[in-house]
């Protein structure tokens, strides 16, 4: 199927391997819609059929799931012209969340057809009618499975490689059609071999699995809308992208905002040594911020944080103290570690970066006091002022 696959994104998306660009974005969007309208209509109009002709109504909850999968694949192709905008003075930032948007709309919309077919399905349980066994009708709906396996494997297909959240949910609608649909076409199956009224009972699980769908789809969309943790991958692309110019030795208080797929905007700060020229450093921060920001499609901010890197001292006591800490519950990493003061009046200065779970003021505070009375206990004449960071990722 690869190679299919491959033909249409080669002949119907110019550019494809720009991915990154968002005009190809909405090439690869209305391709993956467009297929998914040709499909999903024609399985729509078979069931429709075969659902009328055998008054099945599990073949119609199912042909009438199909309608609300082309209406699903028609909006994938207008969020994505509608997110595809240019930014404008009301929208600075544009307006790529009009695709998270629309499909919580649509969830919405899958909700009430599932609600509606599951009270159909049990009045058909509680008044069953018999549905004869058709083999032209079962062959018909047997050859339906082989397309929506194409429309699965194409959809997931064309979403990985634009990492789309919304194509990605729509392949994962499309392979619970690929089980409604076998379990629909089985029940039919049955009706040969029994005058069990199984039609409404199958009519109550497809049902449940559009109810599903939807609620799953609307979980997801209502997340990336409140605003949740960027992916992993691209939060490790970014941090070894930006440590990777030099002179800057670490990076931290990361916090990336998603305005749509493929558009974010990060702002982190970056450890550097403090001997080097401040119009050095500026140089390559703005070199990073432009390079970056281009390559990944990030409007990038990066605040400048000098550090003392080449003092014994302080290399020996950062070491020391985070050997020690690093085993308190909680505590993730350290950063911004700098000594004050001479003589035997030292303060010791650092950031500590907790776990999620820590989030809260009473956990800071017991985590605070352990860390402290682990530095008392190291150097007793020290002071030490701690200062608590969260990951937001």
């Amino acid at each position: 199927m690869k190679f299919i696959f491959d033909f249409l994104i080669k002949r119907f998306v110019k550019d494809y391997e720009n991915v990154n660009s968002q005009n190809v974005r909405q090439s690869y969007g209305s391709l993956g819609g467009k297929v998914g309208i040709i499909i999903n209509s024609s399985i729509l109009i078979l069931e429709l059929v075969i659902g009328l002709f055998l008054n099945s109504i599990a073949i119609t909850a199912d042909a009438f799931h199909n309608l609300t999968d082309a209406l699903s694949s028609l909006i994938t192709i207008v969020s994505f012209k509608l997110s595809n905008r240019p930014a404008d003075d009301k929208h600075p930032f544009g307006y790529g969340r009009i695709e998270y948007l629309t499909a919580l709309l649509f969830a919405a919309a899958i909700l009430v057809v599932g609600v509606e077919f599951i009270r159909s399905s049990v009045l058909r349980i509680l008044h069953p009618v018999e549905v004869p066994f058709n083999l032209v009708s079962f062959i018909c709906m047997a050859c339906a499975l082989p397309l929506q396996i194409f429309l699965n494997r194409f959809t997931n297909y064309i979403g990985n490689k634009i990492n789309s959240s919304a194509l990605k949910a729509s392949a994962l609608e499309s392979f619970t059609d690929i089980l409604v649909l076998s379990m629909v076409t089985l029940s039919l199956l049955i009706t040969r071999f029994t005058s069990f009224p199984i039609d409404g009972y199958v009519g109550v699980i497809v049902s449940l699995f559009i109810l599903h769908s939807g609620f799953e789809l609307g979980k997801e969309m209502l997340n990336t809308i409140i605003g949740s943790a960027p992916e992993k991958e691209f939060v490790d692309a970014l941090i070894n992208s930006v440590v990777s110019y030099k002179p800057i030795t670490g990076v931290h208080d990361l916090v990336i905002h998603n305005y749509g797929p493929g558009r974010y905007i990060a702002s982190l700060h970056a450890e550097v040594p403090h001997d080097v020229p401040i119009m050095e450093i500026h140089d390559v921060i703005d070199k990073v911020e432009k390079e970056i920001g281009h390559k990944m499609n990030v409007y990038l901010s990066i605040h400048m944080d000098p550090v003392k890197v080449d003092s014994p001292e302080v290399i020996k006591l950062k070491k020391k103290v985070f050997e020690h800490i690093s085993k308190i519950d909680g505590v993730l990493s350290m950063h911004d570690f700098r000594v004050v003061g001479d003589c035997e009046e030292k303060t010791l200065i650092f950031d500590v970066v907790l776990d999620k779970p820590y989030f809260s003021e009473d956990k800071e505070k017991e985590v605070k006091g352990k860390i402290e009375s682990s530095i008392e206990n190291l150097y007793p004449s020290y002071k030490s002022i701690i200062n608590f960071d969260r990951e937001f990722y």
